[in-house]
């Protein structure tokens, strides 16, 4: 490294704010009222140098430094030498790793008749803490309008403090949804739209309409998402469950089995072959919707599955604790499944059947979620993850010695930036990539509880799991923002991600359609005349 090259940085301020008591979750809260912090401000250099560590990518890992300088990752290499102004950090015997990056988040979401409990500062914050440096939210319309949907989210995202994208929801059609559509795509920087196969009366859509609307992602470029259930079946179930007296959390998982996902999930399968697009299924949760995608990848067809981390880590039978708080904490969609899928998705992660490794975080406190005290279907759906997930996976995935480390690295953050078309500005250790780095000590131990996560949440779906592996320090952007069990984060800090379309999903897709049109030997040339 010349001497030349790192005088070339400057110094950046960095809003730094000291530790708060337990209640106030170890940082400086800035909630939804954006202005002035009115924590303690410090200044923090904008060149790092993470020494001795061993730099995991999702390709390669060897020992080198890491110089960061305003953000940007300047080299990797061994011996780089700095001057007096640079931070240095010793990673000996620790891996260095990109951030990783949440493919499934909901905050600030109004579902269910409440919104959740955390917005986009503090799930950011949690976020951080746990060594994820980048989410990408879904965006929900509001009366069908994406553009109303796009500026509501924008309005929620000010009191951002790291780096996020959207995905987009469709919950309707008509020729202005469409038109919307390639607006998102051309103009708001979102390569991604979701359909619900489920939450009938609400957010579910028809055949016709994801027909419709994989038609359109196509054209676009863009990435058809569906939360895979049978909607009209779940409706079903849910009424036979009341019928039979049966009002509780558990009552939530008995009404949508596994059957009616693996349902949906062949049907949208099925229907994105027959338009010759990709598909991504979020929150892959059971064998049975494992297997239609597993067979569908062997087929050759482009089929994304993403389980997310509860359905790894965790069966249903919180759902059957005799405490109500307990039981319904567990309430999400798809349900959480029996024990034995959660051993089966975490062979098909290790295996490549699967791909990448969301949460869903989703957070609805225990007074939101006791408004289905006496109907399970009234209680908000969702559990949270986005602080847990990088901790959790590498306890069950790779500390019980199920995937390496390059895999670790390509499930929580590589591969979700190579499908969402970001890669290798983020999701790799490479010069020229973000500065979004986290340092893991594989023999540091981490303890999971409510009373010291960050979330706003008053309960956590983890709560007591103990594990090897922890996230000593998350760098931001080039901020240290995580260290020595201090978040020295700023409401307002976060920067909106663009991303765009045609990601290597759509690589040869146009060849694909070429063969199709040339095998059809049709339209067939028959005679007119008489005979």
């Amino acid at each position: 490294m010349s001497s030349q090259l790192i005088a070339l940085a400057s110094l950046l301020l960095l809003l730094t704010f000291p530790s708060q008591s337990e209640s106030d979750n170890l940082f400086c809260d800035g909630g939804t009222v954006l202005g002035e912090p009115t924590c303690g401000i410090k200044s923090s250099s904008s060149k790092i140098l993470i020494k001795g560590g061993t730099v995991v990518n999702a390709h390669h890992q060897e020992i080198a430094d890491v110089y960061v300088e305003d953000g940007i990752i300047v080299a990797v290499h061994s011996n780089i030498k700095v001057g007096d102004d640079v931070t240095v950090l010793d990673a000996t015997g620790k891996y260095v790793m990109p951030g990783g990056i949440d493919p499934h988040t909901h905050f600030s979401f109004e579902f269910m008749g409440t919104e959740t409990i955390d917005d986009f500062f503090s799930g950011q914050a949690a976020a951080l803490a746990g060594g994820t440096t980048m989410h990408i939210d879904f965006v929900i319309p509001v009366d069908g309008s994406l553009t109303a949907g796009f500026e509501s989210y924008e309005k929620k995202a000010k009191n951002s403090c790291m780096d996020y994208g959207f995905h987009m929801a469709i919950t309707k059609w008509n020729e202005v949804v469409s038109e919307e559509m390639e607006v998102m795509v051309k103009e708001k920087g979102i390569n991604s739209f979701k359909f619900f196969m489920a939450y009938k009366g609400a957010l579910m859509i028809n055949d016709d309409l994801l027909l419709e609307g994989l038609k359109r992602c196509k054209s676009l470029g863009a990435l058809a998402m569906v939360h895979a259930e049978n909607g009209d079946a779940v409706f079903e179930g849910q009424k036979r469950m009341i019928e039979l007296g049966i009002t509780g959390p558990e009552g939530h998982a008995l009404s949508r089995p596994a059957v009616l996902e693996g349902e949906a999930t062949s049907r949208a399968i099925r229907l994105a072959k027959f338009v010759g697009t990709p598909l991504y299924v979020v929150h892959v949760m059971s064998i049975d919707a494992m297997e239609e995608i597993a067979k569908a990848r062997k087929s050759g067809q482009r089929v994304i599955g993403e389980p997310i981390v509860s359905a790894l880590a965790l069966d249903d039978s919180g759902l059957w604790a005799s405490d109500f708080v307990t039981a319904a904490k567990y309430v999400m969609s798809p349900p959480i499944r029996a024990s034995g899928h959660d051993k089966a998705l975490q062979a098909a992660l290790a295996t490549g059947v699967l791909q990448l490794v969301g949460t869903d975080h989703c957070a609805f406190n225990s007074t939101q979620k006791a408004y289905g005290i006496d109907d399970f279907r009234k209680i908000p759906n969702g559990v949270n993850g986005i602080e847990e997930r990088m901790h959790v996976v590498w306890d069950t995935m790779v500390e019980a010695g199920k995937i390496s480390m390059t895999d670790y690295v390509r499930i929580t953050s590589t591969e979700c930036a190579k499908i969402f078309n970001i890669y290798p500005r983020k999701g790799a250790i490479l010069v020229g990539s973000d500065a979004d780095i986290i340092i893991l000590n594989p023999n540091s131990s981490f303890e999971i509880t409510a009373s010291s996560h960050h979330s706003r949440l008053d309960t956590n779906v983890y709560e007591g799991r103990r594990g090897k592996g922890k996230v000593e320090v998350t760098i931001s952007r080039g901020r240290i923002v995580w260290e020595n069990d201090e978040l020295k984060v700023a409401p307002g800090s976060g920067k909106y991600i663009e991303l765009p379309p045609f990601s290597y999903l759509y690589d040869g897709i146009d060849k694909a359609d070429a063969q199709y049109l040339s095998s059809l030997r049709a339209p067939v040339k028959r005679s007119t005349s008489a005979s």
